[in-house]
């Protein structure tokens, strides 16, 4: 009777973490009717990260109304796992890109909403909250965030003021006394997977602000703004530095993070395998299947896939990587503990082409792969 292990992220925009376990299980079912399989979706931080939790661990969804990306009502949502003592929250589920649409414009929207969600999770008493940051439209360094939890910020003028991405530039002064006083007993982890810094070339504004609707001149005023605010971290609070791995992600929310709710950076997959506690689910199983869509180097710096190799070294499990394309040397992702890499697209067809057929794709492939074990 063989065990596996199904923890795959989605493949993004043809499949959810969730429809990958659901057709990988169908068919290990297919082939083997008297396989135990425990299936543990994931996500990277951004929209779906708080499904994926609640799919693979017990917990409970919340709904309440918090601030948009433009300070309007929404419905919004966080996830309660652990027992009720951990939040999961995604900040795409107020202040993604989704939800701007056509109104993309990082100098104007804002992370409020977040900090609503962050503010009722700790009333209702937990003890963490894992943040995923991902997909968001927005570029204002956590500030509003920060504003939503009581953080004060000031002009020249002594008024106080919500900042965006396009006024951090007007901050003279920034108060943290009336932080919230619930914030400060919650531990913080952000999960977060990119390197780069708050602001220069590599920054928020520059690699992700186009995405958000920047232009150049916008991009450049964005950055600007961003090495303000850090000045006035440094001068107010004696926090200096804005170049630490992650400080850039989502619009600089992980700097604002890290400064204002001395949040951990760390890597979502890590942040995923320490709260499902996979080294003792996975010590017993056969099989371990994970995926993502695409294999690259990118994924060598520890992505889903790399990061469940890792892990899973400490096993004795067989290690599969079901992902949708691969580029590069299969031995260097054997190197890191992959036992075989499964690819769906086989007929290697553009996005466009694939995207209708994925699932199918998919299903094909891996039944094939499943006659060679």
């Amino acid at each position: 009777m063989k065990k596996y292990l199904i923890i795959p992220d989605s493949f993004k925009g043809t499949l959810s973490s969730i429809e990958v376990c659901e057709i990988l299980e169908h068919e290990i079912k297919s082939f083997n009717a008297d396989a135990i399989i425990k299936k543990l979706p994931v996500a990277d931080g951004g929209e779906g990260s708080v499904d994926a939790f609640l799919e693979g661990l017990s917990g409970e969804k919340v709904f309440i109304t918090v601030k948009n990306p433009y300070f309007e009502e929404m419905t919004s949502f966080y996830g309660l796992i652990d027992g009720g003592q951990t939040a999961v929250i995604e900040m795409a589920a107020c202040a993604g890109l989704p939800i701007v649409e056509h109104r993309k414009n990082p100098s104007l929207t804002t992370t409020y909403g977040v900090g609503e969600l962050i503010l009722h999770a700790a009333s209702q008493g937990v003890k963490k909250i894992i943040l995923g940051l991902g997909g968001s439209a927005t570029n204002d360094g956590g500030v509003g965030c920060a504003a939503a939890l009581g953080v004060k910020f000031f002009n020249k003028d002594k008024k106080s003021f919500i900042p965006t991405g396009g006024t951090l530039n007007f901050i003279d002064t920034i108060d943290i006394s009336n932080l919230h006083p619930s914030i400060k007993h919650i531990d913080f982890i952000t999960m977060c997977d990119i390197n780069n810094p708050l602001f220069g070339l590599e920054g928020a504004a520059h690699i992700f602000g186009p995405q958000k609707g920047a232009d150049p001149k916008m991009v450049d005023y964005l950055d600007q703004n961003l090495k303000h605010f850090a000045q006035k971290v440094k001068e107010c609070l004696g926090f200096d530095d804005p170049y630490f791995k992650g400080a850039g992600a989502a619009g600089g929310m992980g700097y604002g993070t890290k400064v204002f709710l001395d949040s951990k950076i760390q890597m979502g997959i890590e942040t995923v395998l320490d709260a499902v506690s996979f080294d003792q689910l996975a010590q017993d199983v056969d099989y371990i299947i994970t995926g993502e869509g695409r294999l690259d180097a990118q994924s060598l710096r520890g992505k889903v896939v790399i990061g469940v190799a890792r892990r899973a070294k400490k096993t004795k499990a067989k290690v599969i990587a079901v992902v949708g394309s691969m580029q590069g040397n299969q031995q260097d992702y054997q190197k890191e503990g992959i036992d075989h890499i499964v690819v769906t697209n086989y007929l290697n067809l553009s996005f466009d082409e694939l995207k209708p057929r994925a699932k199918e794709d998919m299903i094909f492939v891996f039944k094939e792969f499943l006659k060679t074990l």
